[in-house]
């Protein structure tokens, strides 16, 4: 016997059977069970680290089954590559605008973007957790592959942001005469995220927004022109 999936007039049965309300919260209870998922995979990856969490650690914590977690996510890698994103992509979404923008003042936008990250890294306690899980609690196994690959694609798109508001610098005549926009890009990031790292073990030595302002602003002044 040959069930259609379509009724007489081609309009899908399931829209026809269950009404828009019922389609509308199965959708909310989706977006509600990722959210489980992630918020329970976040947690567990900070106390015991990536590797040493499973994929069924995080759906007992949900109070989901395993299966919930396969419905969302193929892997661990995509899931953790998930967990980051909706801490990190405003971030990265912020920096990406400043590249794209035509500014007078690109230096001046890029401290501004630094130090929008290191305050949220410094009192989110959100972000402040899933950066110390991307610093200090994942191990680039064979199995973690996806995680490594997602974390060098995000640093190459960061890198680029960067140099290209390096770049509009010294065409506005910002920059001090032959500087190489490749090297201090490279650089700035060894700072900021030296920055990052060293405040992550021990977050009780110095104040991360404080002594970012003032390094940021010593390094972007030794390259203006004179």
């Amino acid at each position: 016997m040959h069930v259609s999936c379509e009724s007489s007039d081609n309009v899908p049965i399931f829209s026809r059977v269950y009404p828009h309300s019922i389609m509308r919260r199965t959708k909310e209870d989706a977006l509600h069970t990722r959210e489980a998922l992630l918020g329970a995979a976040e947690w567990l990856f900070a106390q015991r680290g990536v590797s040493r969490t499973s994929l069924q650690d995080i759906a007992k914590a949900a109070g989901l089954t395993r299966g919930a977690v396969y419905w969302h996510f193929k892997d661990k890698a995509e899931l953790f590559n998930a967990m980051m994103a909706r801490t990190t992509l405003p971030m990265e979404d912020n920096l990406a605008a400043i590249g794209q923008a035509e500014q007078d003042e690109p230096l001046a936008a890029l401290q501004r973007s630094a130090l929008d990250a290191l305050t949220r890294i410094a009192r989110d306690p959100r972000t402040q957790r899933v950066f110390e899980i991307a610093t200090h609690k994942v191990e680039y196994t064979d199995e973690h592959e996806g995680i490594r690959t997602r974390h060098r694609e995000g640093h190459r798109q960061c890198r680029g942001h960067i140099q290209a508001t390096f770049a509009r610098a010294q065409a506005l005549g910002q920059l001090a005469e032959g500087v190489d926009t490749a090297v201090v890009t490279l650089a700035y990031l060894a700072l900021v995220d030296g920055l990052i790292h060293n405040w992550m073990l021990d977050t009780s030595q110095f104040d991360l927004v404080e002594i970012g302002e003032r390094s940021i602003g010593l390094f972007l002044q030794g390259l203006l022109a004179r």
